[in-house]
């Protein structure tokens, strides 16, 4: 079936055309310029993951490069490119930004995926999406994690662990093995050039917590010690016998971009948000800094981490 759509010329209109379903037809008509869709499709196949292959390999870039410059994964890249997910907003509107086809993105994404529910295809970015976008560009990030290790500390077993325990519904073998890719791939700003600034605070019951087993938690107390050891890593531990600090109502995660705009973002048993403005960011701000007061020195913490792992 047809898809008609009109492709602007200068001020005007140049008329409409007719494509087929064909993916080189409709990326090499979708590629004349921004278009206005008129009818379609209910539903289509992959012509959007077409579509970003076509101007990712017409800009000579690698699902690994548009992924850097985006703040995604390759693999998540590469998934939209199969049909295997459908693209959030934010994902549409940063690749066409950078592949500078943001209007003919965003046209078949609305043909494609018409029937979209507001989270698959929202106005505005969500806030997991917004912090993963921000996060591989971040000079710094500063953690506080109350139940595991931090995803950017975690070994890939560790992280099965994770994704295989407390999820419900429960997810496929498939699934987990995806976000286990995803957080691996994320790893990688740590060895970014030029390295980020990366402090972690994590509750002392983590280190004793035996997700995946034994042998996974002597791994990842191991790995957590050699992540320590880079100059641009600092990981303390909040002692378990201290009555009270104010990280006990949830996780929070602040960021530092490139160009000195402060972030962050918090998660709680039933909700996440991303925090931008101020009192609440400078609020949270505080917070982490009282969090770093009262857990262990980086020093201190390596030793408490030595000795746990040896009496596993």
């Amino acid at each position: 079936m047809p898809v008609n759509f009109s492709v602007p010329y200068g001020k005007g209109w140049c008329g409409a055309a007719s494509v087929t379903r064909d993916t080189r037809t409709l990326c090499r008509a979708v590629h004349l310029g921004e278009v206005t869709v008129h009818s379609g499709e209910r539903r289509g196949s992959k012509a959007f993951g077409a579509l970003l292959r076509f101007h990712r390999e017409l800009g000579g870039l690698s699902q690994e490069a548009l992924g850097a410059r985006i703040g995604y994964s390759k693999s998540q890249v590469a998934m939209v490119e199969k049909g295997e997910r459908r693209p959030k907003r934010l994902f549409v509107l940063k690749a066409g930004d950078a592949l500078g086809a943001q209007g003919a993105l965003l046209a078949v994404a609305k043909v494609e995926f018409p029937d979209s529910p507001d989270d698959e295809l929202p106005r505005e970015p969500s806030s997991l999406d917004e912090y993963l976008a921000e996060e591989g560009e971040a000079a710094s990030i500063r953690s506080y994690q109350n139940m595991v290790f931090p995803g950017l500390l975690q070994t890939e077993e560790y992280a099965r662990a994770v994704h295989r325990s407390g999820s419900f519904p429960t997810p496929d073998d498939e699934t987990v093995e995806q976000r286990v890719a995803q957080r691996m791939e994320r790893k990688a700003l740590i060895h970014r050039r030029p390295v980020p600034d990366l402090t972690f605070v994590l509750e002392e019951s983590t280190l004793t917590r035996p997700l995946g087993g034994r042998a996974c938690l002597k791994a990842q107390l191991h790995h957590v010690l050699d992540l320590s050891e880079l100059r641009h890593v600092r990981i303390q531990v909040m002692p378990h016998d201290l009555r009270s600090h104010p990280g006990l109502m949830g996780c929070l995660i602040l960021l530092e971009t490139g160009d000195h705009r402060h972030l962050a973002y918090i998660e709680g048993p039933r909700t996440s948000r991303f925090i931008t403005e101020q009192p609440d960011l400078g609020n949270l701000n505080g917070t982490y800094g009282v969090l770093q007061s009262q857990a262990l020195t980086p020093d201190a913490s390596a030793k408490l981490i030595t000795k746990v792992a040896q009496e596993l």
